[in-house]
């Protein structure tokens, strides 16, 4: 198989000619599970290769296998892994260990379990130092403080001594990076860097590793489902599904023109306003199992143009162009036409909802206070929510906005009363919810649920999902009786796209879409006119984020709900929302119809916001772009609370809180110089 390279077209690094990684036919089992099943890549100096595709598709096992961190009772059954032509497999674990973390660097999925929480973070990092690179003491502790300086940590000397609980997911994230930089690695391995990090900070992670890649020469592997961050950063892109590659080649190549169905799929369900009023394609199904010996093509079952060759026959690798694709529609006389573009045909008009307005929020507001001493006096107060004012009409979607930390989830909660106000009004249907006794909140709970950001945190795992969601509706009155309420709840699974007889299982026993489905049935159960939806689809596959979005149109549709829907994912936002409401530091700093806020953005910050996001149609613009971190909503800045963070900041904004202005009919901004 021949592998190309050519440089990013933002020519920020030269990529060099020399192999530095070269993998043959690497295969791993897990038991009878082969999570990788043949897999070849060969990576150049200063290159940064892409390995693409769902959960469950072997990325994250091919990283582990790379630097022989299998979990227990996993073991590489053959290939071949030549790091500068060494082959590393044949490596005693003694003589690996001076590879893995030195040469070789990995950055971890979630820094919060990769973190020792009882060491800190110069301990951490020191640990590498002393391994690889003989350094202890003075000199360890200085090179410590220059490498979390380097990765844009503020005030690394402070940080030093921290523990990670102490650390922001951002900062935990750059701490990650400074460890796996501790080694001067030649090759850095990059596991979803990025996934549970807001905009802004992904786009100051991201920027940070381009920046070191450029300066060091090393190679990167980055391991990702994420096609914006795959637009921005890569080389050289393979899609990966269910063990085996069936793509590779030139991200300019791929982005124009990706090949195999697979890949069609996943950008057809990347949610995009041009959408806006119609469903997103979806996969249908999931990544086959892996302990299962496969005939054919692996993505037979779920792919839209398969043919009886398909289920008979695994297809060889074809080359189309500069491309390489393993599929027998590129053999002979079946090759398709090339890729077409998605199209905005379908582009109807968004449903529009009703003028009734179903809920009134007037400078809410939710303090907690900060208790010390023996007598746990209060000192201070934590001001999440500090004046947030809102509106909702039914069957209409709000998006509200804004980074990890700016007081969204407590807004969402302070509504259904899930944490009580400090102050302000809530009025739902016409009912003044703070001012209700808990007896007579509970009759209200009806009409508000809420979807949590992690279904399988929020979902009892002692309790089958039939008696999950019968438990609210006993809780609420809701049924006659059992039999009454267990053919409501065949229903609307049904209804989510679940089969009724998977009432008998557990949370465990099902994908990650599969429980937001089953949180979502466990919200309409009692029949709300309001969902609020708190980043239920955060942690999701772009495929499968594609079914929910779709399954919670469809519900708005056909049942007039209407959503506050919490979210950081601008993407989401320009496919889903009506309204959009941009939250920084406990206040909305900018509100209004969806077209308004982001096509006529007034506030910086919100342009900051848009400029984050990675796209795939060309590299990210770094104009309005932010840096440092959400301040502490403790001790907020004088002034305009993002006053320190504004590239447009002037006198005024570091002494007065700007007023609400009106741009246009609903577009409101807190901005004392909105932009043009």
């Amino acid at each position: 198989m021949t592998r190309l390279a050519t440089p990013h077209p933002d020519d920020r690094a030269d990529v060099a000619a020399d192999v530095l990684l070269e993998v043959e036919r690497l295969r791993v089992a897990l038991g009878d599970v082969r999570p990788v099943d043949g897999i070849d890549l060969t990576l150049r100096t200063g290159e940064t290769f892409a390995l693409l595709g769902e959960s469950g598709c072997g990325k994250s096992m091919t990283a582990l296998a790379l630097m022989r961190l299998l979990p227990d009772g996993g073991r590489i059954t053959g290939g071949s892994v030549r790091f500068h032509g060494e082959e590393l497999l044949s490596l005693s674990e003694a003589s690996m260990r001076s590879v893995r973390g030195g040469r070789v660097g990995m950055i971890f999925q979630e820094p919060s379990t990769s973190l020792n929480p009882v060491m800190t973070v110069s301990a951490q990092i020191g640990e590498v130092l002393a391994v690889h690179r003989g350094l202890r003491g003075a000199a360890a502790r200085g090179e410590c403080r220059r490498l979390l300086e380097a990765v844009g940590i503020p005030d690394p000397a402070e940080r030093l001594d921290a523990y990670p609980f102490q650390l922001s997911g951002g900062m935990k994230q750059r701490v990650m990076i400074a460890m796996a930089l501790a080694g001067e690695p030649e090759l850095l391995i990059a596991d979803e860097p990025t996934t549970a990090l807001d905009v802004t900070i992904q786009a100051q992670v991201l920027a940070l590793l381009a920046e070191l890649q450029a300066g060091r020469g090393m190679g990167m592997l980055l391991i990702t489902h994420d096609l914006g961050v795959v637009a921005r950063m890569a080389h050289r892109v393979a899609v990966m599904y269910a063990g085996e590659l069936v793509e590779c080649g030139r991200r300019a190549d791929f982005f124009a023109n990706p090949l195999h169905p697979y890949s069609r799929k996943l950008f057809a369900a990347l949610p995009v306003d041009s959408l806006r009023g119609s469903d997103l394609e979806t996969l249908r199904g999931s990544v086959p199992r892996l302990d299962r010996h496969f005939r054919g093509c692996r993505f037979v079952e779920r792919c839209p143009q398969a043919f009886a060759r398909c289920q008979q026959e695994a297809p060889g690798w074809h080359r189309v162009d500069d491309q390489q694709v393993r599929c027998h529609l590129y053999e002979g006389p079946r090759e398709p036409t090339p890729h077409e573009s998605q199209q905005a045909a379908t582009n109807a008009a968004r449903v529009g909802g009703s003028d009734r307005m179903l809920l009134q929020v007037e400078q809410l507001r939710v303090h907690f206070p900060i208790r010390k001493g023996l007598l746990k006096r209060t000192v201070g107060h934590v001001r999440a929510v500090d004046g947030v004012d809102l509106t909702l009409a039914s069957g209409r979607t709000l998006a509200l906005v804004g980074e990890s930390g700016c007081g969204k989830t407590t807004v969402g909660k302070a509504l259904l009363r899930l944490v009580e106000p400090t102050g302000g009004s809530v009025r739902f249907d016409g009912v003044a919810l703070v001012e209700l006794s808990p007896a007579q909140m509970k009759a209200q709970r009806r009409g508000l649920q809420m979807v949590f950001q992690d279904p399988f945190a929020s979902l009892n795992p002692r309790m089958h999902v039939g008696q999950i969601i019968e438990e609210g509706m006993a809780a609420l009155g809701v049924g006659a009786d059992g039999a009454g309420r267990r053919q409501a709840i065949a229903a609307l699974l049904e209804r989510v796209g679940l089969s009724a007889d998977m009432a008998q299982r557990y949370p465990h026993a099902f994908s990650g879409g599969q429980r937001q489905r089953v949180a979502i049935a466990r919200a309409l159960a009692v029949s709300p006119k309001l969902l609020v939806c708190d980043e239920p689809t955060s942690a999701l596959d772009v495929s499968v984020q594609a079914q929910i979005l779709n399954l919670l149109r469809e519900l708005q549709r056909e049942l007039g709900l209407a959503y506050l829907f919490i979210t950081h994912n601008l993407a989401v936002v320009d496919y889903l929302a009506d309204d959009v409401a941009v939250m920084y530091l406990g206040r909305i700093v900018e509100s209004g119809p969806a077209d308004a806020v982001l096509g006529r953005t007034a506030h910086p910050y919100t342009r900051a916001l848009l400029d984050a996001v990675p796209r795939i149609e060309a590299p990210p613009s770094d104009g309005g772009s932010i840096g440092g971190e959400l301040p502490s909503p403790i001790r907020p800045p004088a002034g305009c609370h993002f006053h320190p963070r504004c590239p447009y900041a002037e006198p005024r904004c570091r002494t007065t809180y700007p007023d609400v202005r009106e741009l246009a009919p609903g577009h409101r901004v807190r901005c004392h110089f909105p932009l043009g």
